[in-house]
């Protein structure tokens, strides 16, 4: 999302659209992660997801240290609603 600087959302434009966690098996850990533009440019999405590396995105286009990010862990629920099958 490229949102304008004082920071109203709602003049935001989505660049990329989400694309939800799908584990196929196990816990997978993600990030969301946010920079601050000193310049308008365009910044392209990655064509790949995993093992994504946050540090070489971040000098390809010349974004610094990120401002804010949030992190979390996700796993497929089980055939049973999430509860343990017996």
């Amino acid at each position: 999302m490229d949102i304008p600087e004082g920071g109203d959302v709602s003049h935001g434009t989505e660049v990329v659209a989400y694309e939800s966690p799908q584990p196929k098996a196990g816990i997978h850990r993600l990030a969301f992660i946010v920079f601050r533009q000193t310049v308008r440019q365009v910044i392209y999405a990655p064509g790949w997801r995993p093992n994504f590396n946050t540090r070489d995105f971040a000098a390809c286009y010349c974004l610094g240290a990120p401002v804010a990010a949030a992190y979390f862990n996700c796993q497929r629920e089980g055939g049973c609603g999430g509860r343990r099958c017996s």
